[in-house]
């Protein structure tokens, strides 16, 4: 499935009766299969961007549309991971990874076994049995992460999902689940802080301007390995990319500062 915005805006009203306009003039569309990815300045409207094809909130003016149909709410075919996990803390590991399956009437044995199969794949085999506040941080990122894919979702929305983690586990995980989307020929919209990770797991990228964020920039990532970011990791291209985006992101502070 295809996602697309067309001249997206979002406005918030403020405590003193005004609005705050997060982003503006949005435009893209990201293909069925590919990975995106979208950088800028913190405040900038990225989080806005997801939250608004995740269905939680209506943008003030254009459209998002999930193979070409409009959003107008929670939509079954987007999985959407938050920065923070949300786990429940009532709820075993298992059945954390298990809830999204259970709300849609997926029958126990069948969430039983892809609940078990997302565990193996973010490494977290043998802690099905525990509860959140047994868990590392970046362990309860891992098992966000596998109540994600549990879903099987043909949209998969990340809001900087490997932020939490050290760096060994951030980079199996990136690889594992560059590998898994790119089998399953996910369509991917990828929030992240980190220009290295950008380049490592996408086709393209976008950068965004400060608040109000709009795109002021697309990069195009010509490198193989998208299903294997380790070894892309590699490419001393890499390092290129993500000065590219680090300049962008400078020429768009001076700009906004002058």
């Amino acid at each position: 499935m295809a996602l697309e915005y067309r001249g997206v805006r979002k406005e918030f009203h403020t405590a003193k009766g005004g609005a705050l306009t997060a982003v503006k003039d949005i435009t893209f569309r990201v293909e069925e299969g590919e990975f995106v990815a979208v950088v800028g300045p913190s405040g900038c409207g990225k989080s806005t961007l997801l939250s608004m094809t995740a269905g939680l909130y209506q943008p003030t003016a254009g459209e998002v549309l999930v193979s070409n149909e409009p959003v107008t709410g929670p939509n079954a075919h987007v999985g959407f991971m938050l920065q923070k996990d949300l786990l429940l803390p009532w709820r075993s590991i298992l059945a954390n990874i298990e809830f999204g399956l259970e709300a849609r009437g997926v029958p126990r044995a069948i969430r039983r076994e892809r609940a078990m199969r997302e565990l193996a794949h973010c490494h977290l085999a043998g802690f099905e049995n525990h509860y959140p506040y047994q868990l590392s941080g970046g362990m309860r990122q891992r098992a966000a992460l596998a109540r994600t894919l549990a879903i099987d979702p043909e949209i998969i929305l990340l809001d900087e999902p490997f932020s939490a983690l050290d760096a060994q586990t951030k980079l199996l995980l990136q690889n594992s689940f560059g590998k898994t989307i790119a089998a399953a020929k996910k369509t991917t919209l990828l929030i992240t802080h980190d220009l290295s990770e950008a380049v490592l797991m996408s086709d393209r990228i976008l950068i965004l301007s400060e608040r109000p964020g709009t795109i002021v920039a697309e990069i195009r990532v010509d490198l193989p390995h998208r299903d294997e970011p380790l070894k892309r990791r590699l490419m001393p291209e890499v390092g290129q990319y993500a000065a590219q985006l680090f300049q962008h992101l400078k020429l768009e502070e001076k700009a906004d500062a002058a």
